[in-house]
């Protein structure tokens, strides 16, 4: 777990891919853990560390990620995201490299509970995203995203649903080889910290195939 930035309010980090966010019935390491090992550790806390989870990020997918150190900050940071004062963009990279240059997506999605799979349908929650090409290469293309709204599994199914998935994708690309890593990653986040209201902004690389086309 590589940190960002940090203060009293805010831990920020690179989540590995294939980490879930917090405990699950893998018994796998998760990210919460390993922050509240962290903060323990380095600040010599006592018994349990407070760490609050604001958003979340898709068991195989890797990037910047924000946590709140308080729960005054957690509070204010839901309401950010609430609001859309934070702000996350994604790297994606999706097959069929015949899409338009930048574009505005906007669906109804809807979860099955039972198999955790979404679908667009008219009687979901609206699902909205803008997006630009970075660049074409090999019948892939590279997206920049921008999430207006925060829906389960989102990027993944309005580009899928769109005869564009995404690379690698085991859940929503047919044509995925298995074992493959899908190609989403949290690239950067906006937001205005807690306390000073300052605006902040992290970015979170990556150059791991495909996204290096």
């Amino acid at each position: 777990m590589k940190v960002i930035y940090e203060d009293n309010h805010l831990l920020v980090v690179e989540k590995p891919v294939n980490v879930p966010m917090q405990k699950d019935s893998s018994q796998d390491e998760d990210l919460l853990s390993m922050a509240k090992a962290y903060i323990k550790e380095k600040y010599h806390k006592p018994g349990d560390v407070y760490l609050g989870l604001v958003h979340r990020l898709d068991r195989p997918v890797g990037g910047v990620c924000v946590f709140a150190r308080t729960s005054k900050a957690a509070s204010r940071l839901s309401d950010q995201i609430r609001t859309h004062i934070f702000q996350k963009e994604y790297l994606a990279v999706v097959e069929n490299d015949e899409i338009p240059e930048n574009g505005h997506l906007e669906d109804h999605l809807l979860k099955d509970s039972r198999t955790n799979m979404v679908r667009v349908d008219p009687k979901g929650k609206p699902a909205i995203l803008d997006y630009v090409l970075l660049k074409r290469k090999g019948g892939l293309a590279l997206l920049k995203i921008q999430l207006k709204t925060g829906r389960s599994h989102q990027i993944r199914v309005q580009f899928s649903s769109r005869n564009h998935p995404l690379w690698g994708d085991q859940r929503y690309n047919p044509n995925a080889v298995p074992g493959q890593q899908i190609a989403l990653w949290s690239y950067a986040i906006e937001l205005k910290h807690p306390t000073t209201n300052k605006i902040l902004r992290f970015v979170c690389e990556t150059d791991r195939f495909p996204f290096n086309l």
